[in-house]
Protein backbone atom coordinates (compact mmCIF):
# COMPACT_ATOMS: atom_id res chain seq x y z
CA UNK A 1 0.00 0.00 0.00
CA UNK A 2 2.51 2.42 0.83
CA UNK A 3 4.00 2.25 -2.71
CA UNK A 4 0.69 2.75 -4.15
CA UNK A 5 -0.01 5.91 -2.41
CA UNK A 6 3.41 7.00 -3.19
CA UNK A 7 2.25 6.85 -7.17
CA UNK A 8 -1.15 8.52 -6.12
CA UNK A 9 0.69 11.16 -4.40
CA UNK A 10 2.93 12.00 -8.25
CA UNK A 11 -0.35 12.12 -9.73
CA UNK A 12 -1.39 15.26 -7.67
CA UNK A 13 -4.46 16.49 -10.72
CA UNK A 14 -6.35 13.04 -9.98
CA UNK A 15 -8.03 12.38 -6.82
CA UNK A 16 -8.49 9.26 -5.36
CA UNK A 17 -11.72 8.15 -3.00
CA UNK A 18 -11.58 5.03 -0.73
CA UNK A 19 -14.43 3.58 0.98
CA UNK A 20 -13.28 1.07 3.73
CA UNK A 21 -13.31 -0.36 6.78
CA UNK A 22 -9.25 -0.75 7.07
CA UNK A 23 -8.50 2.88 8.92
CA UNK A 24 -6.73 5.37 7.05
CA UNK A 25 -2.60 5.08 6.01
CA UNK A 26 0.01 6.68 7.69
CA UNK A 27 1.64 9.71 5.59
CA UNK A 28 -1.69 9.85 3.20
CA UNK A 29 -1.07 11.86 0.62
CA UNK A 30 -3.69 14.82 -0.54
CA UNK A 31 -5.16 13.79 -2.79
CA UNK A 32 -6.50 10.16 -1.20
CA UNK A 33 -9.46 10.38 0.78
CA UNK A 34 -10.42 7.56 2.99
CA UNK A 35 -14.25 7.41 3.97
CA UNK A 36 -14.75 5.31 6.71
CA UNK A 37 -17.72 2.71 6.47
CA UNK A 38 -18.45 -0.70 7.64
CA UNK A 39 -18.94 -3.45 4.84
CA UNK A 40 -22.22 -3.87 5.87
CA UNK A 41 -23.46 -0.33 5.52
CA UNK A 42 -21.49 -0.02 2.44
CA UNK A 43 -23.86 -2.63 0.60
CA UNK A 44 -27.36 -0.92 2.09
CA UNK A 45 -25.84 1.86 0.27
CA UNK A 46 -25.67 0.14 -2.72
CA UNK A 47 -29.26 -1.55 -2.10
CA UNK A 48 -30.60 1.78 -1.46
CA UNK A 49 -29.07 3.73 -4.66
CA UNK A 50 -29.19 0.76 -7.23
CA UNK A 51 -32.90 -0.15 -5.95
CA UNK A 52 -32.18 -3.83 -5.32
CA UNK A 53 -31.15 -5.91 -2.67
CA UNK A 54 -27.17 -5.98 -2.84
CA UNK A 55 -26.20 -8.89 -0.25
CA UNK A 56 -22.73 -10.81 -1.41
CA UNK A 57 -21.16 -13.67 0.11
CA UNK A 58 -17.93 -12.31 -0.05
CA UNK A 59 -16.61 -8.34 -0.83
CA UNK A 60 -15.02 -9.44 -3.83
CA UNK A 61 -18.14 -9.09 -5.06
CA UNK A 62 -17.98 -5.76 -4.80
CA UNK A 63 -15.50 -5.75 -8.77
CA UNK A 64 -19.33 -5.96 -10.75
CA UNK A 65 -20.33 -2.61 -8.97
CA UNK A 66 -17.64 -1.11 -10.25
CA UNK A 67 -19.06 0.56 -13.57
CA UNK A 68 -22.09 1.45 -11.05
CA UNK A 69 -19.57 3.39 -8.64
CA UNK A 70 -20.04 6.91 -10.24
CA UNK A 71 -24.00 6.69 -9.88
CA UNK A 72 -23.82 4.93 -6.68
CA UNK A 73 -21.26 8.08 -5.55
CA UNK A 74 -22.54 10.17 -7.88
CA UNK A 75 -22.42 13.38 -4.66
CA UNK A 76 -18.91 12.82 -4.69
CA UNK A 77 -18.59 13.74 -8.32
CA UNK A 78 -19.37 17.78 -8.51
CA UNK A 79 -16.15 19.70 -10.84
CA UNK A 80 -15.05 16.46 -12.44
CA UNK A 81 -14.37 15.67 -15.68
CA UNK A 82 -13.94 11.89 -15.03
CA UNK A 83 -14.67 9.68 -13.08
CA UNK A 84 -13.08 5.63 -13.09
CA UNK A 85 -12.29 2.43 -10.71
CA UNK A 86 -9.36 0.81 -10.31
CA UNK A 87 -7.91 -1.43 -8.09
CA UNK A 88 -4.63 -1.79 -5.68
CA UNK A 89 -2.29 -4.60 -6.33
CA UNK A 90 -0.16 -2.32 -8.44
CA UNK A 91 1.80 0.85 -8.97
CA UNK A 92 1.02 4.16 -11.42
CA UNK A 93 3.42 5.90 -13.67
CA UNK A 94 2.23 9.19 -15.21
CA UNK A 95 -1.73 8.78 -15.97
CA UNK A 96 -1.77 12.47 -17.37
CA UNK A 97 0.91 11.87 -19.91
CA UNK A 98 -1.36 8.80 -21.05
CA UNK A 99 -4.58 9.90 -20.70
CA UNK A 100 -3.86 12.86 -22.76
CA UNK A 101 -6.19 16.04 -23.34
CA UNK A 102 -6.97 14.83 -26.80
CA UNK A 103 -7.72 11.45 -25.91
CA UNK A 104 -9.85 12.93 -23.07
CA UNK A 105 -11.96 15.13 -25.43
CA UNK A 106 -12.71 12.53 -28.03
CA UNK A 107 -14.06 9.38 -25.87
CA UNK A 108 -16.30 8.95 -22.88
CA UNK A 109 -14.80 5.81 -21.94
CA UNK A 110 -11.33 4.65 -21.79
CA UNK A 111 -10.27 1.24 -20.98
CA UNK A 112 -6.38 -0.03 -21.08
CA UNK A 113 -7.21 -3.29 -22.98
CA UNK A 114 -7.85 -3.74 -26.34
CA UNK A 115 -10.73 -6.06 -26.30
CA UNK A 116 -12.67 -5.57 -22.70
CA UNK A 117 -13.29 -3.31 -20.26
CA UNK A 118 -10.16 -3.08 -18.02
CA UNK A 119 -11.29 -3.64 -14.28
CA UNK A 120 -7.89 -2.49 -12.68
CA UNK A 121 -7.86 0.66 -14.42
CA UNK A 122 -10.90 2.52 -16.21
CA UNK A 123 -12.10 6.60 -17.11
CA UNK A 124 -15.97 7.28 -17.55
CA UNK A 125 -16.72 10.76 -18.57
CA UNK A 126 -18.67 12.52 -15.83
CA UNK A 127 -22.49 12.84 -16.94
CA UNK A 128 -25.51 10.93 -16.69
CA UNK A 129 -25.01 8.91 -19.92
CA UNK A 130 -21.77 7.49 -18.61
CA UNK A 131 -22.86 7.20 -14.71
CA UNK A 132 -25.92 5.03 -15.72
CA UNK A 133 -24.21 2.97 -18.76
CA UNK A 134 -24.57 -0.39 -16.97
CA UNK A 135 -28.23 0.04 -16.74
CA UNK A 136 -28.44 -0.32 -20.26
CA UNK A 137 -26.70 -4.05 -19.89
CA UNK A 138 -29.71 -6.67 -19.98
CA UNK A 139 -29.84 -8.31 -16.96
CA UNK A 140 -27.86 -6.10 -14.77
CA UNK A 141 -29.91 -6.26 -11.83
CA UNK A 142 -30.33 -9.78 -11.26
CA UNK A 143 -26.58 -10.23 -11.99
CA UNK A 144 -26.04 -7.90 -9.16
CA UNK A 145 -28.51 -8.96 -6.87
CA UNK A 146 -26.72 -12.95 -7.75
CA UNK A 147 -24.31 -12.96 -4.10
CA UNK A 148 -21.97 -14.31 -6.42
CA UNK A 149 -19.18 -13.24 -8.41
CA UNK A 150 -19.95 -12.74 -12.44
CA UNK A 151 -17.01 -10.28 -13.08
CA UNK A 152 -19.81 -8.12 -14.72
CA UNK A 153 -17.21 -5.02 -14.97
CA UNK A 154 -14.87 -6.71 -17.43
CA UNK A 155 -17.70 -9.17 -19.45
CA UNK A 156 -21.44 -8.23 -19.74
CA UNK A 157 -20.61 -4.17 -19.40
CA UNK A 158 -17.95 -5.00 -21.87
CA UNK A 159 -20.22 -5.79 -24.56
CA UNK A 160 -21.72 -2.89 -24.45
CA UNK A 161 -19.31 -1.61 -25.97
CA UNK A 162 -18.08 -4.89 -27.57
CA UNK A 163 -20.70 -6.87 -28.95
CA UNK A 164 -18.59 -8.77 -31.48
CA UNK A 165 -14.79 -9.33 -29.91
CA UNK A 166 -14.38 -12.50 -31.84
CA UNK A 167 -15.39 -11.40 -35.02
CA UNK A 168 -12.39 -11.06 -37.74
CA UNK A 169 -11.32 -7.40 -37.30
CA UNK A 170 -12.43 -5.65 -40.58
CA UNK A 171 -16.40 -7.03 -39.78
CA UNK A 172 -16.04 -6.11 -36.05
CA UNK A 173 -14.73 -2.75 -37.39
CA UNK A 174 -18.18 -2.55 -39.72
CA UNK A 175 -20.14 -3.61 -36.81
CA UNK A 176 -18.32 -1.13 -34.31
CA UNK A 177 -19.61 1.83 -36.89
CA UNK A 178 -23.32 0.82 -35.70
CA UNK A 179 -22.58 0.91 -32.13
CA UNK A 180 -22.64 4.39 -30.30
CA UNK A 181 -21.25 3.00 -27.05
CA UNK A 182 -18.19 2.04 -29.01
CA UNK A 183 -18.06 4.85 -31.23
CA UNK A 184 -17.26 7.23 -28.56
CA UNK A 185 -14.89 4.80 -26.53
CA UNK A 186 -11.59 3.63 -26.27
CA UNK A 187 -10.02 0.18 -26.10
CA UNK A 188 -6.42 0.72 -26.35
CA UNK A 189 -3.64 -2.42 -25.24
CA UNK A 190 -1.64 -0.26 -22.07
CA UNK A 191 0.46 -3.40 -21.72
CA UNK A 192 -0.06 -2.95 -17.83
CA UNK A 193 -0.25 -6.91 -16.90
CA UNK A 194 2.30 -8.90 -18.04
CA UNK A 195 2.27 -12.71 -17.62
CA UNK A 196 -1.54 -12.57 -19.09
CA UNK A 197 -2.87 -13.72 -22.25
CA UNK A 198 -2.08 -10.40 -23.79
CA UNK A 199 0.92 -10.66 -25.91
CA UNK A 200 3.54 -8.55 -24.99
CA UNK A 201 5.05 -5.74 -27.68
CA UNK A 202 6.55 -7.62 -29.77
CA UNK A 203 3.85 -9.55 -30.15
CA UNK A 204 5.36 -13.08 -28.17
CA UNK A 205 5.60 -13.79 -24.37
CA UNK A 206 8.56 -12.52 -23.33
CA UNK A 207 8.10 -10.25 -20.72
CA UNK A 208 9.95 -7.54 -18.69
CA UNK A 209 11.19 -8.81 -15.40
CA UNK A 210 12.10 -6.04 -13.75
CA UNK A 211 9.60 -2.55 -13.75
CA UNK A 212 10.96 0.66 -12.50
CA UNK A 213 9.41 3.61 -11.05
CA UNK A 214 11.35 6.92 -10.54
CA UNK A 215 10.67 10.40 -10.05
CA UNK A 216 6.82 9.28 -10.83
CA UNK A 217 7.62 7.43 -14.53
CA UNK A 218 7.33 4.07 -14.59
CA UNK A 219 9.37 2.01 -16.90
CA UNK A 220 10.77 -1.72 -17.36
CA UNK A 221 13.95 -3.32 -18.25
CA UNK A 222 12.54 -4.43 -21.73
CA UNK A 223 10.79 -1.88 -23.47
CA UNK A 224 13.75 0.93 -23.29
CA UNK A 225 12.68 4.55 -22.50
CA UNK A 226 8.84 4.01 -23.11
CA UNK A 227 6.76 5.14 -20.47
CA UNK A 228 3.73 3.27 -18.91
CA UNK A 229 0.29 4.25 -17.23
CA UNK A 230 0.93 1.61 -14.27
CA UNK A 231 2.21 -1.93 -13.85
CA UNK A 232 -0.51 -4.93 -12.55
CA UNK A 233 1.72 -7.22 -10.55
CA UNK A 234 -1.87 -9.88 -9.78
CA UNK A 235 0.41 -12.44 -11.50
CA UNK A 236 3.32 -11.89 -9.01
CA UNK A 237 1.10 -11.24 -6.28
CA UNK A 238 -0.49 -14.29 -7.15
CA UNK A 239 2.09 -17.24 -7.39
CA UNK A 240 5.61 -15.63 -6.67
CA UNK A 241 4.92 -13.45 -3.49
CA UNK A 242 1.98 -16.23 -1.89
CA UNK A 243 3.32 -16.60 1.55
CA UNK A 244 6.20 -14.34 1.92
CA UNK A 245 6.46 -11.97 4.16
CA UNK A 246 6.20 -7.87 3.88
CA UNK A 247 10.05 -7.70 5.10
CA UNK A 248 11.53 -10.09 2.11
CA UNK A 249 8.90 -8.34 0.10
CA UNK A 250 10.19 -4.58 0.71
CA UNK A 251 14.22 -4.30 0.71
CA UNK A 252 15.04 -1.68 2.98
CA UNK A 253 11.89 -1.05 4.69
CA UNK A 254 11.41 2.58 3.84
CA UNK A 255 11.71 2.04 0.33
CA UNK A 256 8.75 3.11 -0.87
CA UNK A 257 9.29 6.92 -0.16
CA UNK A 258 12.85 6.82 -2.22
CA UNK A 259 12.57 8.81 -5.14
CA UNK A 260 12.92 5.28 -6.85
CA UNK A 261 11.92 1.59 -6.67
CA UNK A 262 11.92 -1.72 -9.03
CA UNK A 263 9.58 -4.36 -8.76
CA UNK A 264 10.28 -8.16 -9.97
CA UNK A 265 9.60 -11.17 -8.87
CA UNK A 266 11.56 -11.35 -5.69
CA UNK A 267 9.36 -7.83 -4.52
CA UNK A 268 9.78 -4.09 -4.04
CA UNK A 269 13.95 -3.41 -4.80
CA UNK A 270 16.17 -0.38 -4.74
CA UNK A 271 16.77 -0.36 -8.52
CA UNK A 272 19.36 -0.16 -10.85
CA UNK A 273 23.37 0.34 -9.46
CA UNK A 274 22.78 0.73 -5.55
CA UNK A 275 20.15 -2.13 -5.51
CA UNK A 276 23.32 -4.36 -7.60
CA UNK A 277 26.52 -3.07 -5.04
CA UNK A 278 23.95 -4.15 -2.44
CA UNK A 279 22.95 -7.61 -3.73
CA UNK A 280 27.17 -8.39 -5.22
CA UNK A 281 27.56 -7.92 -1.67
CA UNK A 282 25.48 -10.23 -0.27
CA UNK A 283 26.83 -12.44 -2.69
CA UNK A 284 24.33 -13.12 -5.51
CA UNK A 285 23.34 -11.49 -8.42
CA UNK A 286 19.44 -11.28 -8.16
CA UNK A 287 19.15 -7.99 -9.58
CA UNK A 288 17.64 -5.43 -11.90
Amino acid sequence: MPFFLQTCKRNADIDWLFFSDCGTPDDIPDNVRIVPVSFADYCQLVSERLGMSFKPSNPYKLCDVKPALGHIHAEYLDGFDFWGFSDIDLVYGDLRAYFSEERLARYDLLSTHARRVSGHLCLLRNNERMRQAFMHVPGWQACFEDPEHRAFDEAAFSRLFIRRKNWPEALRRVADRFNPWRRSSEFNEAFSTPHARVPWLSGGFDFPECWIWSDGRLTNNRDGARDFPYFHFITWKNANWSGRSPELLMQPGNLAARPSWCVTEQGFRMPDSVFAATERRAGTDDYC
